[in-house]
Parts: C-alpha cells; sequence; structure tokens
C-alpha cells in the first residue's frame, strides 16, 4: 500500500495530502519531483503505479515479489535500484534482511520496501535539507543509500562481538566444542557479504557519475557512501576469514582433546591388563594355584601385580597418558 505521496518544490514538501493522480502531473515541472513510498504492494495496489509512471513490467515484477540480489539496472530513462536492509537480533545472532527497491526517473522516485526497514525517518531528516532537495530525486535516492549503508554498523558490531566471545570460547581453558556456533555465525556473515557485496558497484557507478539523473552535487554524497560501503565488504571479508581460522583451531582442539582420551583410556587398560592376565593364567591352572604348596604365595604374587600395576602408571604419568 502506499504509505507517503509528497510533491516537493524548489526544495521543500508541499503541504496537504496528495493523491496519485494529483502528484504525477507534478514530476514534469521544472523544480520539482515526486516521492511515493509502498509498504509490501500487491500486484493490483503497485499497477496504477507502475501505469502512471511507465515502469518496466520485468522490475515491476521484481518489486511486487522481492527476494531479488542487491543490483543497479537502467530501463530506459528509469533507474531500478535494490537495496538490502539489515538488522541484527542478538538473542538468536542472526541478522535480519529487508529489502528496499527503488525507481527514479526525471522528476520521480518511488520506493518499495518489503520487511525490515523504515524510510519514514528518511525521509523526514532529508526534509530538513532544502538544499539537497533542490537537487532533484537523486538527494532522495543518496539519502536511502546512506540509512541504509549506515545501518549495516550496529548488524556489524552486533556480529562482531560474538565472534570476539566465540574466540576467547575456543582459546579458553574449557575444552568444549564450539564448532556449531562458529558455523552459524559464518552463515550469517556469508549472508550479509551476499547482502553487500553486489551493491559495491552500483554505487561506485553512481558515485562517479555515470547516470545523469545523478546531480553533480549529489555525486559527492555518493562517494562517501560508496567509501563507507566498501568499508563494510572489507569487514565482512575479515569476519569470515576470521571465522574459518576460528572453526580450524576449534576443529584442532577436539581432535586433540580426543587423542589425549585415547591415550588415557589405552593407559588404563594397559594397567588392568597385567592383573588380569596373572589372575588368569591362576584361574587356568588350579593345581598350580600360590597358597597350594607356600603360605605367602597369594600374598607375594598380589604385591607382584601392585608393584607391576603401579610401575606402568608411574610410567604413563611421566608419558603424558595419565
Amino acid at each position: 500500500m502506499i504509505v507517503d505521496c509528497a510533491v516537493y518544490e524548489q526544495g521543500k514538501r508541499r503541504e496537504g495530502t496528495l493523491d496519485l493522480k494529483d502528484v504525477v502531473e507534478q514530476c514534469h515541472r521544472e523544480d520539482s519531483f515526486v516521492w511515493i513510498g509502498l509498504v509490501e504492494p500487491t500486484a493490483e495496489e503497485f499497477d496504477s503505479v507502475a501505469r502512471e509512471f511507465g515502469l518496466h513490467e520485468l522490475a515491476v515484477e521484481d518489486a511486487v515479489h522481492a527476494h531479488q540480489r542487491p543490483k543497479l539496472e537502467r530501463y530506459g530513462d528509469t533507474l531500478f535500484i535494490v537495496l538490502k536492509t539489515a538488522r541484527y537480533v542478538d538473542p538468536d545472532e542472526v541478522v535480519k534482511f529487508g529489502e528496499v527497491l527503488v525507481f527514479m526517473g526525471e522528476g520521480f522516485i518511488v520506493t518499495v520496501r518489503h520487511g525490515e526497514g523504515d524510510l519514514h525517518e528518511v525521509r523526514e531528516r532529508l526534509e530538513r535539507k532544502p538544499e539537497l532537495l533542490r537537487c532533484g530525486p537523486g538527494a532522495a535516492l543518496h539519502a536511502i543509500v546512506d540509512k541504509i549503508v549506515d545501518d549495516y554498523a550496529p548488524a556489524l558490531a552486533g556480529l562482531e562481538t560474538d565472534i570476539d566471545e566465540v574466540e576467547a570460547e575456543v582459546f579458553s581453558d574449557d575444552r568444549k566444542s564450539s564448532a556449531q556456533r562458529i558455523y552459524l555465525l559464518k552463515r550469517e556473515v556469508l549472508e550479509f557479504i551476499r547482502a553487500t557485496a553486489p551493491l559495491v558497484d552500483p554505487v561506485n557507478r553512481l558515485a562517479n557519475g555515470r547516470y545523469e539523473l545523478i546531480h553533480p552535487e549529489i555525486r559527492n554524497y555518493f562517494r562517501d557512501v560508496d567509501d563507507h560501503l566498501v568499508r563494510v565488504h572489507e569487514q565482512l571479508e575479515g569476519f569470515r576469514e576470521l571465522l574459518t581460522s576460528v572453526l580450524s583451531a576449534n576443529l584442532t582442539q577436539v581432535s586433540v582433546q580426543q587423542n589425549e582420551d585415547v591415550r588415557k583410556i589405552s593407559a588404563v587398560v594397559a594397567i588392568i591388563a597385567v592383573p588380569t592376565m596373572i589372575a588368569g593364567i591362576y584361574g587356568m591352572n588350579f593345581e598350580h594355584m600360590p597358597e597350594l604348596k607356600w603360605t605367602f604365595g597369594y600374598p607375594l604374587v598380589l604385591s607382584l601385580m601392585a608393584a607391576v600395576c603401579l610401575g606402568l602408571y608411574r610410567y604413563f604419568k611421566r608419558a603424558g597418558w595419565l
């Protein structure tokens, strides 16, 4: 559904509530543009907007059904941009992604939001900067992209905190396996990379003046966003490499622990085997039992068993098996 519909003239929003039919004709006027915001529209709800602005059917289909990868495409005189929003949910250690799709043409910008994210704050903040609004719909596009990229920072901070925690767990004295948590965090990092990496090139193109729809003054602002986005991408790549190393270290520690357990079991078995063997031999030859020919036979055999077991215990202890 349409959540906001406004006309901006000379950097200021026209007062009052406007219908779609009332604002479409304004996009052809000099020094004015139209900004229409929709949230999870149905095909029927979006049809009137697409028809009024002549939006391409393929881009319209993407906007209605969402679940697109970040991209920037050009359909005639209209730019179509797909952006991913991100919000970190700390209790679950997951990143929730939303989607913002933007159509921008001469004198208009249409935003379609799915899932996480809110553009109302973006609109209000931009309306306090009439000098930017005078630069046309490119200013609105910059404000949207800038807000989405800035919101990556809290999500990155949440991931970084959890990665530091799991790293501390792996190298602590507690040798429990953290492989599952590491794997889940790595999956979230990979999803985050898929949401940001494809956006690096489109934002760079916007910053370098590849599209005449972007006012020259706004290109400088896009360069700042481009720099932030590159840093986000580099940080995520660093997270991925770090988690790979931590996972390898964790698996190595688990393997070492298992080897230690096997050595301990083997040492205990070796110690128990000695009295078991001696008792077994005498059990199979009753006529040769020690007490039948000598009073101190049993104490001697038991002492021998104890001495051998003690000797083996001290040997395995020095070898580090116990």
